[in-house]
Formats: C-alpha cells, structure tokens, sequence
C-alpha cells in the first residue's frame, strides 16, 4: 500500500493542469508513513488519484510526479521505458549527429535526471533524491541501450544541497577521458568533462551556433565574451573573421585555444584571460569597435531573490557591447536562467539600448536546441533565451 499526499484545494488546479512540482505548502496532510525518496500518491483534497511521484521531505519542492497513470508501476522498467522513449525521439532528430541531451529531466519524464550524450560517452547529473536512490537502475538501463564506453557523473551543483545531497563528480562506468572531441557542423569541439561547466560542453546553442554563422562574414571583427569552451569563436574564424574571445577561466582559456589549434584556427582566433565587464569598459575607453559581438554569460540569477540583482548584470554588459558595436553591427545576446521570463530579458534590452543612445533591430528570438524540448505545462523547462539583433545609432 503506497502513502499519499493530499493536496490543499487552492493547490490542486496546477497539478491538475500538469506541472510535475508539488511544494510543501501544496500539502494539506499525509497519509500513511513517508520516507525519504519513497513513490507517493497525490490526491486531491477529496483523496482521489492525481498522480505517482517521489518524495524528499526536506526539499521545498516536496513531491517530483512521474506518472499520472493509476496503474502504472513505477520500477526498473518504468525508467528504462522513459530512456527509451528518450533516445528514440533523439536518435530520429539527430541524423548523424551522436552528441546530444540524450535526456532533459522533467520534460522527458524524470524529474532531476540530465543525461548528455557525446559520442560514445555519456555524462549525467543525478539533482534529486528521487533520482539518486534510483541511479543504479538508470545506468543498468544507459549500458543495456548504448553500450556506452564510459558513463560520467557530474552532479557538483549547488541545487543537490536543496534535496540534502553533496555535490559529487564520479566515474560510474567504463572509461571516460578529461577532454573528448566531437565533430557538429565540420568542426571538432572540445567537451571538458571533469573541470568544466555543466557537463562539458553547451549543446543547448547548437541551432543558435548555427544560426550566429549566417552574421558573421569574412574581414569581421568579433568578440566572443563568456566564451568557455569557444564554440561561438570558431564558428566566427571558420567565416574567415579576426575573433577575441573572453573568458574568467583560465581552463577554459586553454580548451579554446586547443581547440582552434586542432580547427587550424589558431591564426584568426585570439582568446584572454579576462572578466568581461572591465575589459568591456576598456575596450570602450580604447575606442575600440566590432562588428559582432556574442555574450553568453553564465546564469546571473540562481533563484528568485537574485533577480534584480541579475537583470543589472545583464542590463550592464549588453549596454556596454552595444557601444563596441559598428554601425549596423551584430549582437547575439542570451540568458540561461530559468528565473527570467523573454518578456522581462527584452525589456532589459530595450532599456539597455535606450541608456546608451542606440536603436535595436531584433532579427531572431531564439531558445535552447530541440534536444532540451520544452514541456507545455511546464514552463521552468524553457530557460535559455537568445537575441539576435542588428545595434543602430538613435537617429537611424
């Protein structure tokens, strides 16, 4: 017999409409004893069947919903089936394409689950309990589909904490290396597994990446600023344009450079050491000027309190590029933080533009790569925001 939470009245219409969160102040009362990480019922406050989850007591999002069939078992093979269903939706999109989100948590099915396919590696994040107690299982049915030759776990994010887990980075299975090599668009990219950000690599500005390719034209000047592992810089110096590329990270500084040496690059990509906004701010003393810039900085707001906080930090550095820009040049400009609408990042941009005397024609409004799909009833799933615009003088 499984425990149930029964949700308040005021609570039950948005788990009724399919968001897969029920907070703890959702729930009016238990039934039944409850442990950590066990599978729960939700009910409505009249006690009929809403849906299957797990349950962490100790993190504010109380009960994560897989399932909202009353006769579905959640076991083994109702994780294998969730892969399946995932990589067989990638592998019909990828064509030859074999680094992806092979699986993107909540939108396909388990909440907390991030699993990214490169090449024959797999690296994932485990961000809940639910998912923790269940890894085993997960990686029975990873090998049982893929084969893999080595299976990583990068789960050192701070969100573990919210769920009573320790941030932890771990080889699971075979053998993985430090750096692994893909090819996307007739260029070989660098993914950094064990030092990098996420998971190595961004695979979420694969269709971003290539649409950046059609601004960027032969004797441009470009500044790729946050550029990590420089995937946007190669993709500019590929187009026969002059790139600097800015990065905090000196690993990152160094797996750029690789990667233009391997791309034969090396000669049109220049990548520094540097915090971009001050190196922003100098670049404008200098007097300097390009004709597209790339920003693509980290998410600026973690949670809902850092908002404010964070639409400054955007508001600051766009403006500042704005300024860097040639008449009628380029800026690709994003977001990755879930805690800020388009709504609200647009306005910030109009607001940014407007301070620094400059007109902005938005040509694309873009979003994550389709291999992060986003689920309709749950709009926490649609994250990265990207603005392609072509930068005016006011009088224009």
């Amino acid at each position: 017999m499984y425990s149930a939470c029964i949700l308040k009245k005021e609570k039950e219409l948005r788990i009724k409409n399919g968001h897969p969160w029920v907070f703890r102040g959702d729930i009016a009362e238990y039934r039944g004893e409850i442990e950590p990480s066990d599978i729960v019922q939700v009910c409505d406050s009249n006690g009929e069947f809403l849906a299957w989850g797990y349950i962490n007591p100790l993190s504010k999002i109380t009960v994560r919903i897989l399932s909202r069939r009353q006769d579905e078992v959640i076991d083994k093979n109702f994780f294998y089936k969730r892969l399946k269903t995932a990589l067989e939706l990638r592998k019909q999109l990828a064509s030859n394409d074999t680094s992806y989100r092979l699986f993107f948590a909540e939108s396909d099915g388990i909440p907390g689950l991030i699993i990214d396919r490169y090449n024959d590696y797999l690296v994932i994040q485990t961000l809940t309990l639910g998912v923790e107690t269940r890894k085993q299982s997960i990686i029975s049915g990873l090998i049982d589909l893929l084969a893999p030759k080595g299976i990583f776990e990068k789960s050192n994010v701070k969100s573990r904490e919210l769920e009573g887990l320790q941030p932890q980075s771990q080889l699971l299975y075979g053998d993985v290396p430090d750096v692994i090599e893909i090819q996307q668009d007739g260029l070989i990219f660098l993914v950094d597994v064990e030092q990098g950000q996420k998971t190595g690599f961004f695979l979420d500005q694969r269709e971003n990446r290539r649409a950046f390719a059609k601004y960027v034209k032969a004797g441009d000047k470009v500044l790729d600023c946050f550029c990590y592992t420089g995937s946007f810089a190669l993709i500019a110096a590929r187009k026969g344009a002059q790139v600097t590329g800015l990065d905090a990270s000196r690993r990152a500084i160094e797996i750029s450079q690789n990667a233009a040496k391997i791309n034969k690059l090396e000669n049109t990509c220049h990548f520094e050491e540097a915090d971009v906004l001050p190196t922003l701010r100098e670049l404008d003393r200098t007097g300097q000027q390009f004709d597209v810039i790339v920003l693509d900085p980290p998410a600026f707001a973690k949670d809902q309190k850092s908002i404010q906080g964070a639409m400054r930090g955007y508001k600051e550095i766009n403006l500042r590029a704005m300024k860097l820009l040639k008449e009628g040049g380029f800026l690709l400009t994003c977001s990755c933080s879930q805690h800020i609408d388009e709504s609200s990042f647009l306005n910030m941009l109009q607001i940014a533009a407007h301070d620094v005397q400059r007109r902005l024609k938005i040509l694309e409004i873009r979003g994550q790569s389709w291999d992060h799909p986003i689920d309709v009833n749950f709009p926490e799933s649609r994250y990265l925001k990207c603005v392609i615009a072509a930068v005016y003088e006011v009088n224009y």
